[in-house]
């Protein structure tokens, strides 16, 4: 978890207490608030797992093997000769 996720389930929480106590107390701008603070947490809390996802992703694919790399090289010498045989 990082700090964005942390940031963002604190900014939810905090929003869903405003919007509770808007509630109670019949103050529909304080409701409100919370609900825009409830939503921008939530979307903070997302970001930051997606961050921790392209995080691990990255650093489970550090470089491709070498194989992987001679493929890539043998297709692009097949597409250039196939550009080649119709440029003639």
């Amino acid at each position: 978890m990082n700090k964005d996720e942390l940031k963002g389930k604190a900014e939810n929480l905090k929003g869903r207490v405003k919007e509770a106590m808007g509630s109670i107390s019949g103050d529909k701008k304080t409701e409100g608030e919370g609900l825009i603070d409830r939503v921008k947490g939530a979307v903070r809390e997302k970001v930051g797992k997606a961050k921790d996802e392209v995080s691990r992703e990255s650093s489970s694919r550090e470089s491709p093997s070498p194989s992987e790399d001679e493929d890539v090289v043998s297709r692009e010498d097949r597409s250039v000769s196939r550009e080649e045989d119709e440029d003639e």
